[in-house]
């Protein structure tokens, strides 16, 4: 049996992604369904890199990007989406 991720987007990445084109929208719909699907480390996106303790990042064009948390001790299956923005204002 496959284990299903749940991913959640933060207040502030809704605010973010709302302010996205379009396309950059479905890029990251499937991000998140790559991260439902096979967990919160994706190496096949562009750019995707460790950020520490648990903190992700992949760029969802050239322009944008998405950063993520997994804390494996909190919910074993719980990945929260905290920035799907610009790559000038991302947080690391």
């Amino acid at each position: 049996m496959r284990v299903k991720f749940r991913v959640l987007i933060n207040k502030q990445g809704i605010k973010q992604i709302k302010k996205a084109p379009p396309t950059v929208r479905l890029l990251l719909s499937d991000l998140i369904s790559d991260i439902e699907e096979k967990g919160p480390i994706r190496t096949e996106w562009k750019n995707f890199s460790d950020l520490g303790k648990n903190k992700y990042h992949c760029h969802l064009n050239y322009s944008y990007v998405a950063c993520w948390y997994y804390d494996k001790k909190a919910d074993a299956y719980l990945v929260e989406v905290t920035y799907a923005g610009s790559r000038e204002n991302a947080p690391y």
